[in-house]
């Protein structure tokens, strides 16, 4: 059955994680025209992507860009019959933004990041080019050494610098999702995301975006084993079991929803290492039944105001990525889940 809702968009970011860099092998990043080229490109049994998501950093965006430069992007976007939704604040050490576990100087280099992110967002709105998304962010504290030193003391730290986020946030209209990975301090696990935002206490304003490839890696408790909700041999009716645990304990706080794939395996690459492995749509060894697993997360999800979901497949090769056929095998798995579990 054919649903208007969510709409289907694809990331842009695919092009740039873990690309460039003078790491031996890195792969050249893939600009944003491309990236547009190959997502407009894509079509099956005449749906084709209705917008994307963005990252607000180089070589896509400069995030200081002046109103102009950022009307030009949102031209070249809307050129394409796209739209704009979610978008990625810069938040990280190394683009504007720096850990949120960090001292006094660091937190203020993350909220800026924040306050970069709102700018844009409300050129693109003005523009009308975005008419919904969130804001994705996370503790950019990379690894969990330090934070296990004193878990109390650093959840408490992360929630004081996401309640200021979400209050820049909350006054220029929008809404902050945590992305949860195995690589983020105090986010690393299902049950440590789950207490960082019940002590951020923003419901509505500070939220979670569940990727299905990172939460995977949640169930079997990398990072985290003491959270397992897994073990290796699992049977049907375990996995089933434990993601309903999972999907239920976080699914009020999911504002913003990714479509993906896992192997089950720990990947990086470039400056972006050890999260989880995101899989083409049609991978023999994908751990996920894409269209049942996003069922869980999508229950109810337009009383959570969510108006579309995205693709996200990081770290796929170049030549995987400049394939149409890609494309096209992604566009079909969306469409599978929207006529699943689509609304009007």
């Amino acid at each position: 059955m054919s649903h208007a809702l969510p709409r289907l968009h694809n990331a842009m970011w695919p092009g740039l994680v873990g690309k460039g860099g003078d790491e031996p092998g890195a792969e050249p990043a893939i600009s944003l025209e491309r990236m547009l080229e190959l997502t407009a490109a894509a079509e099956v049994d005449g749906q084709k992507f209705e917008g994307v998501d963005y990252f607000l950093f180089h070589p896509h965006t400069d995030p200081d860009a002046s109103d102009d430069e950022l009307k030009r992007i949102a031209d070249l976007i809307a050129s394409h019959n796209l739209v704009v939704g979610s978008l990625v604040a810069p938040i990280w050490p190394g683009t504007v933004g720096d850990s949120a576990m960090g001292d006094d100087e660091q937190q203020g280099k993350f909220l800026m990041a924040i306050e970069k992110a709102c700018r844009i967002a409300k050129i693109f709105n003005e523009h009308g080019v975005r008419k919904y998304g969130c804001i994705r962010i996370d503790s950019a504290e990379f690894g969990v050494a330090q934070w296990k030193e004193n878990p109390a003391k650093g959840t408490a730290r992360i929630a004081e610098t996401f309640r200021k986020a979400g209050q820049i946030a909350a006054d220029n209209g929008e809404r902050l999702v945590a992305e949860g990975e195995i690589c983020w301090a105090g986010m690393h696990s299902w049950k440590d995301v789950l207490d960082l935002l019940e002590a951020v206490d923003m419901p509505g304003t500070v939220g979670f975006q569940a990727d299905m490839a990172h939460t995977y890696l949640y169930l079997m408790g990398y990072n985290a084993p003491e959270h397992a909700l897994l073990q290796d041999g699992y049977s049907d009716d375990e996995f089933y079991a434990a993601y309903e645990k999972m999907t239920d304990a976080l699914r009020l706080w999911t504002y913003d929803f990714h479509i993906a794939q896992n192997d089950g395996e720990v990947h990086g690459a470039g400056s972006h290492d050890k999260t989880g492995k995101h899989c083409r749509a049609d991978d023999p060894n994908g751990k996920l039944d894409i269209v049942k697993c996003a069922g869980y997360w999508l229950k109810d999800a337009s009383d959570r105001g969510i108006e579309h979901i995205c693709w996200d497949g990081c770290m796929f090769p170049n030549s995987v990525l400049e394939t149409p056929e890609t494309w096209n095998t992604i566009l079909d798995a969306m469409i599978k889940v929207r006529d699943e579990y689509g609304w009007d």
